[in-house]
């Protein structure tokens, strides 16, 4: 075993020395983000720079305005006549940017109206990130996308069911295993030794369950020497609850959740977690992942009874960020279109179909045609999220759920009729009283029936106006709603020449990329297509959405997928380091019925999943990346898995489902009430980490310092980084310290000469060494010199082993 050192840091408090002991090897681990700023580029960048720039900027204009091209990345950074036109990560000396704010009267760009927001603030991000740019250094007009080449790339290619042959088959245990080892012999790679008992039962109760074992769980493991015992324990793991918590958080990473619209209207969707839940339901109840494809996007179409679950399964297409500001209704129309075409294409296949909009797609055999032939899809579908508020210009109603309708033969009032039928009468009454008048002239008023008329038209109008409010009561949502989508009227989309709304080209028959013609699935004309576009994904032929979720799987239970950009499965992502395996990993997914659960227990019970995290120098010279899978990566804890680990070793963790979310209480522009979004990132709640709010621009500060995904893009893949917040965090967060009492309350119930020994099983699942017995001794000797009590100084000492390297990360 790796004996781990100290480190102790005194920091002066205004009543107190607080000893921050850090223990075991830290690890400063940052992914290479430089895919998914190639994304950003492609997606948001490129095609404002074609919408906006090139008639007058690039190598097709018939006269270069200003010596300046934009088509290039040289001729972008060279700059024209008044000098380079944009400074990667500094916008103060980018012209680009100065231009495009129009505060100055002599630059401003594009001269005839200004940008949206949303457009400059993308243009300012991309800046800021670097401006990465993947365009040569010359203009390269592409000649018409070749589709039969096309499908000769990997991706598009059939599944191969061959197995290969390896040299030493007693390493080999399982049919992954073969893969694996053939794809290390064929690099010279040797594998690393298996893990210990007390590494793999950690691992993989967080892997599966997102929590750590208890000190009786791993001594129940430890003592069990039947050759299935790990097997036990996966398949008790797979029938937990908590296994539908864990594994359906990353597919929200994918599905863009969260609970309020953001950007410049950061309009609160209050009934978003209805998703969250059928997400977290689906995956416990191990669903087929094609019917989980199905539902998500045509669950209101599917054969059979419409149900609830169906319904808010379709808030998937409803959950992307919105312009709302947007007073353009068509171009409101085709941005949302854009980014339901972008995260079904990514998060089902893999394929950024979206960079197709504006022009025939640069690295992926998709021409403009194949975007609009499924643009007119979604534009056949209303996507209901909501979105209310003071001075939100686009905003929907929401699906009403069957708990929230009337029962049958329940009696219905008809307002309207009523104020019909109190306007009538008052009519009357009104020529009843221009009648007395007229009979009694100035003495009308004397008259024994005006007062009863009177008396009639008071009662009357008061009768109007409770049924006006009652008619206009009747006409908003008040019973169970969801976000969701249904069709409209089913029609075929235009080419947007430039993806400009005012400028229409022919319009293209729904359907879907020509690269991908292994089905015959055709549009039915009555419907959006939603129906079709989801069968033919979810068809066993398609060879990219078994691949696709096969990998998610593999990245998340060894910390890299076979294919590293596991959202690009295009020219522009990384290639498979062991295409052979993967393609064994999806056609066994498809004859498994499309179980997730299956797919993880197999990869799970793999001697390659078992292998420890030993470095060896000589791999590591030829394989530095851990790309052939030869060790098991060493991992950080995800940011709900360290608050919930946290909250279950102090005994505080609620392990039921929260019900609703806070932000159900919060209608309208939470951006625009600080108090609001301040509630929502101090979030108290001590159910498990997928129960906090996640909304838009006020994400939990607990998830946000640790590398929470974006909420706003599709991510399959977090970054991991290593920044002086974290540590701050751990320090100074009250959750911390109250996890760190609750956790010394706990010890102070066993023994004292076991404490020690009792926090080293609870948070690390192992006995500590004498070396770190005595260490550990020392420091809670000299915390109590300091503190008030014997409990504030075991709390010093719990603070320090929660933010100890070895709780945090996996072996």
């Amino acid at each position: 075993m790796q004996t781990i050192y100290i480190r102790f840091y005194a920091i002066m408090t205004p009543s107190r020395y607080l000893f921050v002991w850090i223990l075991g090897l830290g690890a400063m681990v940052c992914a290479n983000a430089d895919s998914a700023k190639i994304e950003f580029f492609e997606k948001k960048v490129r095609p404002t720079l074609a919408k906006y720039c090139y008639e007058c900027h690039s190598a097709k204009s018939e006269k270069v305005k200003g010596g300046l091209l934009l088509d290039t990345k040289l001729g972008i950074r060279k700059g024209g006549d008044t000098g380079p036109a944009m400074v990667p990560g500094d916008l103060k000396e980018s012209l680009l940017i100065e231009s495009i704010h129009w505060k100055n009267e002599d630059l401003q760009m594009p001269p005839k109206k200004k940008l949206p927001s949303a457009v400059i603030k993308a243009l300012e991000s991309w800046v800021k990130m670097g401006a990465p740019d993947p365009r040569t250094g010359q203009t390269v007009v592409k000649d018409e996308i070749d589709i039969e080449a096309g499908k000769k790339f990997w991706a598009f290619q059939p599944l191969d069911h061959a197995e290969p042959k390896v040299r030493k088959q007693k390493w080999v245990r399982t049919s992954i295993d073969r893969f694996v080892k053939a794809g290390l012999e064929a690099k010279g790679l040797s594998p690393a030794t298996d893990a210990d008992k007390a590494t793999l039962i950690r691992r993989v109760f967080f892997d599966l369950t997102g929590l750590p074992p208890s000190p009786d769980q791993v001594e129940g493991f430890l003592a069990n020497d039947a050759p299935d015992a790990f097997e036990q324990v996966v398949d008790s793991l797979l029938a937990s609850p908590q296994f539908g918590v864990r594994w359906g958080r990353h597919w929200l990473d994918v599905a863009r959740y969260a609970e309020s619209n953001g950007m410049e209207r950061n309009a609160a969707f209050p009934h978003a977690w209805r998703f969250r839940d059928y997400v977290v339901d689906s995956f416990n109840e191990d669903k087929p992942f094609d019917q989980f494809i199905r539902e998500q996007l045509a669950g209101d179409l599917l054969p059979g009874e419409t149900t609830d679950e169906r319904m808010v399964a379709t808030g998937f297409l409803a959950m992307g960020p919105k312009s709302l500001n947007n007073r353009n209704s068509a171009e409101f129309k085709m941005d949302l279109v854009d980014e339901q075409i972008d995260v079904t294409t990514r998060a089902f296949m893999g394929l950024t179909v979206a960079c197709a909009r504006c022009h025939d797609h640069k690295f992926d055999p998709i021409a403009t045609e194949d975007y609009y032939s499924m643009a007119g899809i979604f534009k056949s579908t209303h996507a209901l999220f909501g979105g209310g508020g003071s001075g939100v210009r686009q905003t929907t109603k929401l699906l009403e759920l069957q708990d929230g309708r009337k029962e049958p033969g329940e009696q219905k009032i008809n307002h309207a009729k009523l104020m019909a039928e109190s306007q009538s009468q008052l009519k009357l009454l009104n020529k009843k009283i221009a009648s007395l008048k007229k009979e009694f002239k100035g003495k009308y008023k004397l008259a024994p029936e005006y007062k009863v008329t009177i008396s009639e038209i008071k009662k009357t109008q008061a009768e109007l106006k409770k049924n006006r409010a009652r008619a206009t009561k009747s006409k908003k949502q008040t019973g169970a709603l969801a976000m969701g989508a249904r069709d409209g009227k089913p029609e075929d989309a235009k080419v947007h020449i430039r993806g400009n709304v005012d400028t229409l080209g022919k319009a293209i028959t729904r359907g879907f990329p020509q690269v991908l013609d292994f089905s015959d699935i055709e549009i039915d004309p009555s419907q959006s297509g939603r129906l079709q576009l989801a069968e033919w994904i979810a068809d066993p032929a398609n060879p990219l959405t078994p691949r696709v979720l096969a990998n998610r799987v593999w990245h998340h239970l060894f910390g890299r997928g076979i294919v590293s950009t596991v959202d690009n499965f295009g020219e522009t992502g990384e290639r498979p380091s062991n295409l052979p395996l993967l393609d064994y990993l999806a056609a066994r997914f498809v004859e498994n019925g499309w179980s997730v659960k299956k797919l993880v227990r197999e990869v799970v019970l793999s001697r390659a999943y078992q292998l420890s995290s030993a470095h060896d120098p000589a791999n590591a010279k030829i394989d530095p990346d851990n790309a052939f899978f030869w060790k098991m990566n060493q991992r950080r804890l995800d940011a709900e898995s360290m608050r919930d680990a946290m909250l279950a070793v102090s005994g505080r963790v609620i392990l039921s489902p929260a019900e609703g979310s806070p932000v159900q209480k919060m209608d309208g522009n939470i951006g625009r009430n600080p108090k609001q979004l301040e509630e929502l990132r101090k979030a108290k709640l001590d159910n498990r980490s997928i129960y906090l709010p996640v909304a838009r621009q006020a994400i939990p500060e607990v998830l946000k310092t640790f590398d929470f995904a974006e909420p706003s893009i599709i991510v399959g893949r977090r970054d991991v980084t290593t920044v002086p917040t974290q540590a701050l965090f751990l320090l100074n967060s009250d959750f911390v310290i109250t996890q760190s009492k609750a956790l010394a309350e706990g010890l102070a119930q066993v023994r004292k000469e076991d404490q020690i020994n009792h926090a080293f099983r609870l948070l690390f699942a192992r006995l500590p060494t004498s070396g770190e017995k005595i260490r550990t001794q020392s420091f809670l000797d000299d915390c109590m010199k300091y503190e008030d009590s014997e409990l504030q100084a075991w709390t010093t000492v719990c603070q320090a082993l929660l933010a100890s390297a070895e709780f945090r990360y996996l072996n």
